[in-house]
Protein backbone atom coordinates (compact mmCIF):
# COMPACT_ATOMS: atom_id res chain seq x y z
CA UNK A 1 0.00 0.00 0.00
CA UNK A 2 1.09 3.29 -0.55
CA UNK A 3 1.43 5.85 2.17
CA UNK A 4 3.25 8.47 1.31
CA UNK A 5 4.57 9.94 -2.05
CA UNK A 6 7.25 12.33 -2.68
CA UNK A 7 7.76 14.43 -6.05
CA UNK A 8 7.45 16.86 -8.72
CA UNK A 9 4.19 18.28 -9.22
CA UNK A 10 3.28 17.55 -13.24
CA UNK A 11 -0.48 19.11 -13.63
CA UNK A 12 -3.48 19.50 -11.63
CA UNK A 13 -6.57 18.31 -12.71
CA UNK A 14 -10.31 19.17 -11.28
CA UNK A 15 -10.11 17.78 -7.75
CA UNK A 16 -6.87 15.85 -8.30
CA UNK A 17 -3.24 16.16 -9.24
CA UNK A 18 -0.76 14.10 -10.73
CA UNK A 19 2.58 13.77 -8.75
CA UNK A 20 5.76 13.00 -10.95
CA UNK A 21 7.40 10.50 -8.87
CA UNK A 22 10.81 9.27 -10.22
CA UNK A 23 9.13 9.60 -13.81
CA UNK A 24 5.81 7.96 -12.41
CA UNK A 25 2.89 10.10 -12.57
CA UNK A 26 0.44 9.63 -9.66
CA UNK A 27 -2.72 10.94 -9.89
CA UNK A 28 -4.01 11.73 -6.26
CA UNK A 29 -7.39 13.00 -5.84
CA UNK A 30 -6.95 16.13 -3.12
CA UNK A 31 -9.76 18.52 -1.35
CA UNK A 32 -10.01 22.20 -2.87
CA UNK A 33 -8.14 23.36 -0.08
CA UNK A 34 -5.13 21.10 -0.63
CA UNK A 35 -5.11 21.78 -4.08
CA UNK A 36 -5.30 25.52 -3.52
CA UNK A 37 -1.76 24.82 -0.88
CA UNK A 38 0.28 22.75 -3.46
CA UNK A 39 3.01 24.72 -5.41
CA UNK A 40 3.13 24.79 -9.38
CA UNK A 41 3.36 22.49 -11.62
CA UNK A 42 7.53 21.38 -11.94
CA UNK A 43 7.97 22.33 -7.84
CA UNK A 44 8.25 19.65 -5.14
CA UNK A 45 5.76 18.35 -3.36
CA UNK A 46 5.05 15.62 -0.41
CA UNK A 47 1.66 14.04 0.12
CA UNK A 48 0.42 11.49 2.53
CA UNK A 49 -1.66 8.98 0.99
CA UNK A 50 -4.66 6.78 1.90
CA UNK A 51 -5.15 4.01 -1.00
CA UNK A 52 -8.64 2.40 -1.70
CA UNK A 53 -8.30 -0.83 -3.68
CA UNK A 54 -11.63 -1.95 -5.33
CA UNK A 55 -12.38 -4.71 -7.82
CA UNK A 56 -11.87 -1.87 -11.39
CA UNK A 57 -9.59 0.75 -9.49
CA UNK A 58 -7.16 2.00 -7.30
CA UNK A 59 -7.37 5.13 -6.36
CA UNK A 60 -4.97 7.56 -4.15
CA UNK A 61 -6.16 10.57 -1.51
CA UNK A 62 -3.91 12.85 -1.06
CA UNK A 63 -3.30 15.03 2.52
CA UNK A 64 -0.55 17.81 3.59
CA UNK A 65 -0.34 16.00 6.96
CA UNK A 66 -1.16 12.15 8.93
CA UNK A 67 -3.46 13.76 10.86
CA UNK A 68 -5.30 15.33 8.14
CA UNK A 69 -5.44 11.55 6.46
CA UNK A 70 -6.65 10.34 10.13
CA UNK A 71 -9.28 12.24 9.99
CA UNK A 72 -10.42 11.33 6.50
CA UNK A 73 -10.31 8.01 8.15
CA UNK A 74 -12.57 8.87 11.25
CA UNK A 75 -14.56 10.66 9.17
CA UNK A 76 -15.86 8.00 7.45
CA UNK A 77 -16.52 5.33 10.31
CA UNK A 78 -19.69 7.73 10.48
CA UNK A 79 -23.01 6.04 8.74
CA UNK A 80 -23.77 7.58 5.60
CA UNK A 81 -19.59 9.52 5.38
CA UNK A 82 -18.09 8.15 2.57
CA UNK A 83 -14.71 9.40 0.44
CA UNK A 84 -16.31 11.98 -1.37
CA UNK A 85 -18.44 13.26 1.86
CA UNK A 86 -15.07 13.08 4.19
CA UNK A 87 -12.95 14.72 1.46
CA UNK A 88 -15.37 17.51 1.09
CA UNK A 89 -15.46 18.19 4.71
CA UNK A 90 -11.80 18.54 4.97
CA UNK A 91 -11.68 21.04 2.47
CA UNK A 92 -13.80 23.02 3.96
CA UNK A 93 -12.26 23.00 7.50
CA UNK A 94 -9.26 22.06 8.33
CA UNK A 95 -8.58 19.59 11.17
CA UNK A 96 -7.97 21.50 13.99
CA UNK A 97 -11.31 23.74 13.22
CA UNK A 98 -13.06 19.98 12.48
CA UNK A 99 -12.04 19.04 15.61
CA UNK A 100 -13.26 21.66 17.33
CA UNK A 101 -17.06 21.87 15.70
CA UNK A 102 -16.91 18.48 16.98
CA UNK A 103 -16.03 18.95 20.21
CA UNK A 104 -18.03 22.35 20.56
CA UNK A 105 -20.77 20.52 18.98
CA UNK A 106 -21.00 23.17 15.93
CA UNK A 107 -23.39 21.42 13.50
CA UNK A 108 -23.42 24.63 11.31
CA UNK A 109 -20.05 24.91 10.69
CA UNK A 110 -19.98 21.39 9.57
CA UNK A 111 -22.89 21.51 7.28
CA UNK A 112 -21.60 24.52 5.32
CA UNK A 113 -19.93 21.27 3.70
CA UNK A 114 -21.02 21.17 0.49
CA UNK A 115 -23.55 17.89 -0.07
CA UNK A 116 -23.53 17.62 3.76
CA UNK A 117 -26.73 18.53 5.05
CA UNK A 118 -28.52 18.74 8.77
CA UNK A 119 -28.67 15.50 9.18
CA UNK A 120 -25.35 13.86 8.03
CA UNK A 121 -23.38 17.04 10.05
CA UNK A 122 -25.67 15.84 13.57
CA UNK A 123 -24.23 12.29 12.94
CA UNK A 124 -20.79 13.79 12.36
CA UNK A 125 -20.96 15.00 15.98
CA UNK A 126 -22.88 12.75 17.50
CA UNK A 127 -20.88 9.77 15.99
CA UNK A 128 -17.06 11.75 16.50
CA UNK A 129 -17.52 13.57 20.23
CA UNK A 130 -16.17 11.30 22.26
CA UNK A 131 -12.83 10.82 19.64
CA UNK A 132 -12.45 15.04 18.61
CA UNK A 133 -11.35 16.04 22.50
CA UNK A 134 -8.12 14.36 21.62
CA UNK A 135 -7.58 16.86 18.75
CA UNK A 136 -8.88 19.84 19.95
CA UNK A 137 -7.22 22.82 20.77
CA UNK A 138 -10.79 23.76 23.40
CA UNK A 139 -10.43 24.50 26.60
CA UNK A 140 -11.70 21.54 28.89
CA UNK A 141 -13.80 23.53 30.90
CA UNK A 142 -15.59 24.44 27.54
CA UNK A 143 -15.95 20.81 26.58
CA UNK A 144 -17.86 20.01 29.44
CA UNK A 145 -20.09 22.96 29.09
CA UNK A 146 -20.86 21.71 25.61
CA UNK A 147 -21.63 18.37 26.93
CA UNK A 148 -23.71 19.19 29.81
CA UNK A 149 -25.80 21.66 27.41
CA UNK A 150 -26.27 18.58 25.13
CA UNK A 151 -27.50 16.43 28.27
CA UNK A 152 -29.76 19.21 29.45
CA UNK A 153 -27.51 19.36 32.49
CA UNK A 154 -26.23 22.96 32.53
CA UNK A 155 -27.36 25.39 35.77
CA UNK A 156 -30.42 27.17 34.37
CA UNK A 157 -28.41 30.83 34.99
CA UNK A 158 -25.96 29.07 32.46
CA UNK A 159 -28.46 28.52 29.53
CA UNK A 160 -30.10 31.56 30.41
CA UNK A 161 -26.72 33.58 29.95
CA UNK A 162 -25.87 31.66 26.61
CA UNK A 163 -29.57 32.12 25.40
CA UNK A 164 -29.52 35.96 25.84
CA UNK A 165 -25.90 35.98 24.13
CA UNK A 166 -26.67 33.99 21.05
CA UNK A 167 -30.44 36.31 20.99
CA UNK A 168 -27.64 39.23 20.78
CA UNK A 169 -26.32 37.56 17.39
CA UNK A 170 -23.42 35.82 18.91
CA UNK A 171 -22.94 31.59 17.28
CA UNK A 172 -23.73 29.26 20.26
CA UNK A 173 -20.44 28.20 20.12
CA UNK A 174 -18.79 31.06 20.59
CA UNK A 175 -21.89 31.73 23.20
CA UNK A 176 -20.69 28.61 25.18
CA UNK A 177 -17.17 29.43 25.15
CA UNK A 178 -17.55 33.22 26.43
CA UNK A 179 -20.44 31.85 29.24
CA UNK A 180 -18.03 28.76 30.09
CA UNK A 181 -14.97 31.37 30.74
CA UNK A 182 -17.08 33.46 32.86
CA UNK A 183 -18.50 30.71 34.96
CA UNK A 184 -15.19 29.32 36.00
CA UNK A 185 -14.09 33.19 37.26
CA UNK A 186 -17.90 33.74 38.84
CA UNK A 187 -18.10 30.43 40.37
CA UNK A 188 -20.82 27.92 40.61
CA UNK A 189 -23.58 30.59 42.47
CA UNK A 190 -23.42 33.28 39.76
CA UNK A 191 -26.59 34.84 38.58
CA UNK A 192 -27.63 35.34 34.77
CA UNK A 193 -27.06 38.91 34.49
CA UNK A 194 -23.09 38.62 36.01
CA UNK A 195 -22.93 35.84 33.51
CA UNK A 196 -23.83 37.70 30.56
CA UNK A 197 -21.66 40.74 31.56
CA UNK A 198 -18.68 38.54 31.78
CA UNK A 199 -19.46 36.69 28.90
CA UNK A 200 -19.67 40.15 26.49
CA UNK A 201 -16.30 40.87 27.90
CA UNK A 202 -14.77 37.91 27.18
CA UNK A 203 -15.95 38.16 23.52
CA UNK A 204 -14.82 41.68 23.48
CA UNK A 205 -11.02 40.67 23.75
Amino acid sequence: MIGKLKGLIDSYGEDFVILDVGGVGYQVHCSARILQALPAPGEAAVLAIETYVREDQIKLFGFRSDIEREWFRLLQTVQGVGAKVALAVLGTLPPAELANAIALRDKASIARTPGVGPKVAERIVTELKDRAPAFASVDPAVLSLSGALDDQRAPRPVTDAISALVNLGYGQPQAAAAIATASRSAGENAETAQLIRLGLKELAK
